[in-house]
C-alpha cells in the first residue's frame, strides 16, 4: 500500500471514529432520540416517591423524569441498564459523584443533600421507568 493510500485510509478511520464519538455523546442528539419515545409508566408507591424526589433533586441536570437535560445525560437510557450500572453504582454516583465516562457533560458532583430514603426511591423510579421503556 502506498503512502497516499495509507493516509487516506487513516484519515477515513479517524473521521469515522470522530463521527461515532460525537454522535454518541451529543446531548442534542440524545434529546431528539428520547424526547418523544420515552414515557413514565404507572409507578409503585416507592417509584412515585422517587419520581417526585428525582424531579426535585436531579432534574436540573438530568431533565424532568430523567429523560436528559442540558447539564446531564438521560438516565432512561440503555447505558444505565442494571447490568452496566447497577443500583449500587447509582447510589455511589449520588453519594460521592462520578467522573464523566459516557457523555461529554463533565463529572457529576456528589449530591449530599439527597436523603438516603429519597435515594432509594429515586433508584426505584429509575428502574421502573427503564423497564417500562424496554431497558432491562
Amino acid at each position: 500500500m502506498g503512502r497516499g493510500a495509507f493516509f487516506i485510509l487513516a484519515a477515513g478511520l479517524l473521521y469515522g471514529a470522530w463521527l461515532f464519538w460525537s454522535s454518541s455523546n451529543d446531548q442534542h442528539g440524545a434529546e431528539l432520540a428520547y424526547e418523544n419515545a420515552l414515557s413514565v409508566p404507572r409507578l409503585s408507591a416507592a417509584g412515585e416517591a422517587g419520581r417526585i424526589a428525582f424531579n426535585e433533586e436531579c432534574a436540573a441536570c438530568h431533565g424532568r423524569d430523567a429523560f436528559g437535560g442540558e447539564g446531564g445525560p438521560p438516565l432512561i437510557h440503555k447505558l444505565y441498564e442494571p447490568g452496566h450500572h447497577d443500583d449500587e453504582a447509582m447510589r455511589r454516583a449520588v453519594r460521592g459523584g462520578v467522573a464523566a465516562h459516557h457523555w461529554r457533560f463533565g463529572d457529576m458532583p456528589a449530591q449530599p443533600q439527597v436523603a438516603p430514603d429519597s435515594l432509594e426511591a429515586i433508584v426505584a423510579f429509575l428502574r421502573e421507568t427503564q423497564v417500562a421503556n424496554g431497558i432491562r
